[in-house]
């Protein structure tokens, strides 16, 4: 029994089976070849750390494949949309439609049904998938691939823990949650007032307590500095156990909820990485939406019969997408760095490159 639903006839069924078609056909045959040649780069790995069979294909590949089919899922649908199109254009399917008293409005129709599609599965991929794929994916590579084994945590590890306040730890083992020393710095106007040391200490996940068997208090006054050996080094800090990890491999293992309670905890802290977290966030949201904008620049750069035919069409419709990836990133730069409002600059891409759908729907042939 075939699921009919309203307002979806044979022509959107037709296309709307193209579409996600051939997106669903170049997505599995890219994955197939990547994970082909990454497992032939990382092989050695795996034998000589002992990677257990089942670890590699469940812990690994399976929650690498959602981080990449999100990761090139504008590039896919925009390849999808200008392939299929344009070969329709070429069979001429495209001049008979609209010849048929179909306006190019509603020949849209399943393809946006499609991008709605496509855009929800990144979404959800996005918001809920990919932060628990990433942290097990994450957990496999500093386990057993040699280059980031004990990469989890960087070995100068320095935060801002309040307004005038930082923590610098050294070499943190997270197995035995120590490390090799320990600087809690004071700072009024811009100068150093005060460091509380210790080495060889020993971090209380529960309790955030920090001990080590002996510490030194220095105390800065201009140019003149005192120092006190002190007894046992015993202080709690705010710093939390996922702050200690590499900040931009945390942020990726967060569901949108924790980012957004993550990201408010280092406004409070006076964190100089906020952008980097606020850029995240934001393009949780504005990468699936991006999809509607490359599919109809897909479809009115492909509608037309050309000389050239879908050679043409692919080659410029992937030098655009390419372009659209590049801004992206420098407007991404751009807000890191403080020079755009993250909120602002993630968008840019999109605003700017709807503009230039409109133009090329304006242009297709009606």
């Amino acid at each position: 029994m075939k699921i009919k639903f309203p307002g979806v006839k044979i022509l959107d069924r037709y296309i709307m089976r193209k579409f996600l078609g051939t997106y669903i056909f170049a997505i599995a045959l890219i994955i197939v070849i990547v994970v082909i040649f990454d497992a032939a780069e990382k092989i050695d790995d795996f034998i000589e750390l002992k990677a257990p069979l089942s670890k590699i294909a469940f812990s690994y590949y399976l929650n690498f494949i959602p981080f990449f089919i999100n990761q090139f899922s504008g590039l896919f649908t925009f390849i999808a949309v200008i392939f299929f199109t344009s070969k329709m254009a070429y069979q001429t399917e495209i001049i008979a439609i609209l010849s048929g008293g179909v306006s190019f409005n509603r020949f849209l129709w399943p393809y946006f049904l499609s991008a709605a599609a496509i855009t929800l599965l990144s979404l959800v991929l996005n918001l809920v998938v990919i932060p628990i794929a990433n942290s097990n994916r994450l957990d496999f590579e500093m386990q057993y691939l040699k280059r980031l084994k004990n990469l989890k945590y960087d070995r100068h590890i320095y935060r801002q823990i309040e307004p005038g306040t930082f923590v610098y730890i050294r070499d943190y083992q997270g197995p035995t949650n120590t490390a090799g020393y320990f600087v809690l710095e004071t700072y009024e106007n811009g100068a150093i007032v005060s460091s509380l040391e210790g080495a060889n200490v020993k971090f209380d996940t529960e309790t955030g307590r920090w001990s080590a068997p002996k510490s030194i208090v220095r105390h800065f006054d201009g140019e003149k500095e005192t120092f006190t050996n002190t007894q046992p080094l015993d202080t709690v800090i705010n710093l939390r156990l996922n702050e200690l990890g590499r900040m931009q491999d945390v942020v990726t293992t967060m569901n949108i909820s924790e980012l957004g309670r993550f990201i408010k905890q280092q406004k409070a802290k006076g964190s100089d990485m906020v952008p980097h977290f606020e850029v995240e966030w934001h393009k949780r949201f504005s990468a699936p939406f991006s999809t509607f904008i490359l599919t109809l620049i897909g479809v009115s750069l492909s509608s037309r019969k050309v000389r050239g035919g879908t050679g043409l069409h692919i080659g410029m419709g992937i030098v655009l997408c390419f372009s659209f990836i590049l801004f992206s990133k420098f407007t991404d730069e751009f807000a890191k760095g403080g020079l755009l409002p993250p909120g602002i600059a993630v968008w840019i891409p999109n605003i700017l490159y709807a503009f230039i759908a409109v133009y090329l729907y304006r242009k297709a042939p009606k």
